[in-house]
Formats: C-alpha cells, sequence, structure tokens
C-alpha cells in the first residue's frame, strides 16, 4: 500500500513539474520572446506604440525600446526582419514608401485608427460664420483677407507648415493651382510655435486660419464644430504624389466641416499597425492583439496635448498608458483574453 501511494505521489509530482510551464504559458504565451518595435519620428504617434508594447509585455514578451526611425528605414528593415513591427503605419500615404518586397515579407493588420489620418484647413467658426466661408477661394474676398491679415501686408495669413515637411509641397500647390498666392500668406516657423500664437490669438476674439492634421493636440484645445471648421479646397487637384489616392481627398462624415462630404485637399489616411510576416506567423498572440487594437482619435488627441502641454517623457507617456488601460479595462481584458485564446 506504501509503494502504491509513493508511485501515486511521484507520478502526481511529476505530472505538476510538466504541467506547470503549460498554464503559465496560457496566460503568458510570449514568454522567453524578445520583440523589436519601432516607432515614428513624430512624437503624436508615441502613445499607441507605448500601449501596444504594455499589452504584449502583459502577454509575456520582453519587447525592446522602440527605435526611432524615419519611414523608409523601417519598412526597409522591416522586411529584413530587423523589426518585428510599428503602430504608425499612413496607408495609402506610406504606400509610396514601401520596398518592392514588402508584400513577401510583411504586411498591414488591424486599424489603430480608420479614415483617422485627417489633414486640412481649419478657420475659426465664428469667422466661417460671419463671412460665409466655404472654401479657401473665400480668401480671394477683400473682406476675409483683411480679417486674417495679421502682418497688413494684404494677404490672410495662414498658419503652415515648416520648411521641409511634407505638407508644405502640399500646401504650396494649393496656393499654386487654386490661384491663391496673392491672397494667402503662408506662415512657415515652427508650427507649435505658430499654432501656440493661433490660440492665444483665438482667446483674444481673433479669427484664425490654419493647417493641421490628426491625431493632434491642435483639435483637442481648438474643437472642430465647437471653436473651428473644416473647409474646402475649391476642388480637387492633386499633386502628382496624391493622384494615385484621389478618391480618399473627399470624406464624409467629417465632425465639424462646412460641408458634408468635405473636399479636404489630402489624402485621408487609415493609421495601421505595420508587421513582419514572419515575426506574427511565430507569434499568434501578438498578432491577435494587433489585429484588435483600436485608439478612438479623442483619446490621441488629448494625449498628445498633455506631452504639448509637457508631459512627455518616457514615464509620462506610461503613466497616460496606465490611466488609459484603467478607464478602459473591460475592453483591455477582452483583447488581452483574446490574445491568449489565440495561442492555445
Amino acid at each position: 500500500m506504501s509503494v502504491a501511494k509513493n508511485i501515486c505521489f511521484f507520478l502526481f509530482a511529476v505530472f505538476m513539474i510538466t504541467a506547470t510551464p503549460g498554464w503559465a504559458s496560457s496566460d503568458k504565451p510570449g514568454e522567453g520572446i524578445t520583440l523589436k518595435p519601432a516607432r515614428a519620428t513624430w512624437n503624436t504617434g508615441y502613445f499607441q506604440e507605448a500601449i501596444v508594447s504594455r499589452a504584449l509585455t502583459e502577454l509575456g514578451y520582453k519587447v525592446n525600446k522602440a527605435k526611432d526611425l524615419k519611414n523608409p528605414i523601417f519598412y526597409k528593415a522591416l522586411t529584413f526582419g530587423d523589426l518585428d513591427y510599428w503602430c504608425n503605419g499612413w496607408f495609402p500615404m506610406h504606400n509610396s514608401q514601401l520596398p518592392k518586397n514588402f508584400n513577401d515579407q510583411a504586411q498591414k493588420i488591424g486599424y489603430v485608427a480608420k479614415s483617422g489620418g485627417l489633414q486640412g484647413y481649419l478657420v475659426s467658426k465664428d469667422a466661417v460664420e460671419k463671412y460665409n466661408i466655404k472654401s479657401l477661394d473665400d480668401f480671394k474676398r477683400e473682406e476675409v483677407k483683411k480679417a486674417f491679415d495679421k502682418n497688413h501686408d494684404g494677404k490672410a495669413d495662414l498658419t503652415a507648415c515648416p520648411p521641409g515637411w511634407g505638407c508644405e509641397k502640399v500646401i504650396a500647390h494649393h496656393l499654386k493651382v487654386y490661384d491663391l498666392e496673392d491672397d494667402i500668406n503662408p506662415v512657415k516657423a515652427s508650427y507649435e510655435a505658430g499654432m501656440a500664437s493661433a490660440i492665444g490669438a483665438y482667446k483674444a476674439g481673433e479669427p484664425i486660419f490654419f493647417y493641421t492634421w490628426t491625431p493632434n493636440w491642435t483639435v483637442y484645445k481648438l474643437k472642430p464644430g465647437k471653436d473651428v471648421m473644416w473647409v474646402n479646397v475649391p476642388k480637387i487637384l492633386p499633386t502628382e504624389a496624391q493622384a494615385v489616392a484621389v478618391d480618399r481627398m473627399t470624406q464624409s462624415g467629417v465632425e465639424g466641416a462646412v460641408t458634408d462630404p468635405v473636399k479636404l485637399g489630402f489624402v485621408v489616411s487609415d493609421i495601421r499597425i505595420v508587421a513582419n510576416n514572419k515575426f506574427l506567423a511565430d507569434n499568434p498572440a501578438a498578432k491577435k492583439f494587433l489585429e484588435l487594437f483600436t485608439l478612438p482619435l479623442a483619446d490621441i488627441n488629448e494625449q498628445n496635448t498633455r506631452m504639448n502641454a509637457g508631459e512627455k517623457s518616457a514615464k509620462d507617456i506610461q503613466k497616460h498608458v496606465t490611466e488609459w488601460i484603467a478607464k478602459n479595462q473591460a475592453q483591455w481584458n477582452d483583447w488581452l483574453a483574446q490574445a491568449r485564446d489565440a495561442a492555445k
């Protein structure tokens, strides 16, 4: 009897030793695996990367510090297998920057923010209503130019993009093709300084006119539909680079637009995660989370506003992630549960 008991105890002990790692791995399917993420050079995209890294860490992965890379360099490194993923793909805007072998080695997965990458021109709502502004063409009217002329050169001042930004070229294209070079003055100083000045002018009751994109802190501080309105370009006349996505330069359902649909004059992009194929095939839990993860634009804009106000250290961003998870705990738990199930 004693021998039988000892055998049973021995077999049970062996079972426990061999089974315990299996139980642990069901909760931490990424245990023992190191991931190599990257992130874009614009800080409005840091938040989503930090959230994804936190999730993958909770799934057991060791996530290396993300490398800050320019778009073409990241996409090339991704296809080489040097990196695993990033959360900052803008499509179709980035399509022209993908290597020829991209589809063989990598893929776009999930939607961080579908149609979230808006760009365009905004005007203070009071001025839109006072001067009946619908499009850039309205800035040819003398009373409109005069209202927005800050430096008294006879042109409406537009808070635009600094030299070297992609949007600088598109704005220059617009002023040329819509014959607005004598009517609008694009102010190309530091964008943050320019927008700080615009917000100050708005608070002082002055009309403002600026370019922006989403997600961005600007549309959190100046809310479309309440403080400002998106205005049209006169008609869609794309640059050569925009021509392949001309259908995405007009958008319906944009909150705070003067018309629906609104002709933005910029390509509306989906913000998507981009990942290496082998990484996804080898890590079903990570793949499932990346497929599921999405982030409301309002939440990104709010976090970007906190960064703009000074909360921009790595520690600050981690605090923002913790607070966001706490506010969205049920959704967070569900995403992680589905990710764990995918690995079983």
